[in-house]
């Protein structure tokens, strides 16, 4: 029981970073139609000014400057890429930001090197005690502060003027841009909140589970692209959903692998994608997702 309540808790915490990832690559989608595969590059980004600047400036500004690289490499994908090729296939925009991901981790990873950064987080390798359970602080102040994050985002984009505006934009652009939706801000904005909100996701996800920042973290950031998918990509409540699910399961088929042994080591590594295809043969737009009609 105290294993499980372990794991359980260890899964939530990290579906709860991998739901501000996916979040991030739901806005993009709703507003611009990009599926943005440098994702992952743009939270390491975040994680590594975080990494480099904690220690003159403490962390608190480091982390600051990391969610602002993050949301300001985002804007300069938007304003010199996306933006001019808007009117592409939606396939000529994810292959152009592979293109982007392969440049920015090249060049991360040549900067990092073989070593593991420390990000300076205060809270160390503090534990927190739930019980007869012994949780890192790094993971239950991860799922607090994505859930305030993702609450307040929730509430914003139903009762603010951009979420009606992001709303409109997603059920039809031309529409929206007729009834004087500014399309253009809310692209602008939507790429800014996705970056922010992968930094913020890259300088949990480098306490823990990993020790510290290395490549592999972009990686990792990854797996949130299957909890989006199997949430809905047009679904803000599919990417929580999504996260969650993908977490727990993740960390449920680590904690038993040795019962699993048989589909071989590292079969957490793959369960999200395992988790995704089992969605979307059941249900192709995804959990939530909306399901493009169709003449019949």
């Amino acid at each position: 029981m105290t294993q499980l309540l372990s794991m359980l808790v260890t899964g939530l915490s990290t579906g709860a970073i991998y739901a501000l990832v996916a979040l991030g690559l739901v806005l993009l989608y709703k507003a611009a139609g990009v599926v943005n595969f440098a994702h992952g590059s743009l939270l390491l980004l975040g994680a590594y000014v975080t990494a480099r600047t904690w220690e003159p400036l403490g962390f608190p500004i480091a982390a600051g400057l990391g969610v602002l690289a993050a949301a300001g490499g985002a804007l300069l994908v938007q304003r010199l890429l996306a933006h001019p090729m808007r009117d592409a296939a939606p396939v000529e925009l994810a292959i152009m930001t592979i293109g982007v991901d392969i440049l920015l981790a090249t060049e991360l990873n040549r900067r990092m090197g073989p070593d593991i950064i420390v990000l300076g987080h205060p809270w160390g390798g503090s534990a927190v005690r739930i019980g007869d359970v012994a949780v890192p602080a790094n993971r239950i102040i991860a799922l607090g502060v994505a859930a305030v994050i993702i609450t307040l985002f929730l509430l914003a984009f139903r009762l603010t003027d951009w979420g009606a505006a992001m709303r409109a934009a997603a059920e039809d652009q031309e529409a929206a841009a007729l009834v004087g939706v500014r399309l253009r801000r809310v692209v602008t904005v939507s790429w800014l909140l996705a970056g922010a909100l992968a930094a913020v996701a890259g300088i949990f996800l480098a306490g823990s589970p990993t020790p510290g920042l290395t490549p592999a973290v972009g990686v990792i950031a990854l797996r949130a692209l299957p909890a989006a998918i199997l949430g809905g990509l047009d679904s803000t409540t599919g990417a929580l959903v999504g996260g969650l699910v993908v977490g727990v399961t993740e960390s449920l088929a680590a904690g038993y692998q040795d019962e699993l042994a048989v589909l071989g080591r590292g079969f957490d590594q793959v369960v999200p994608y395992l988790v995704m295809i089992v969605v979307l043969l059941l249900r192709p737009a995804g959990l939530f997702g909306t399901r493009a009609a169709s003449r019949v």
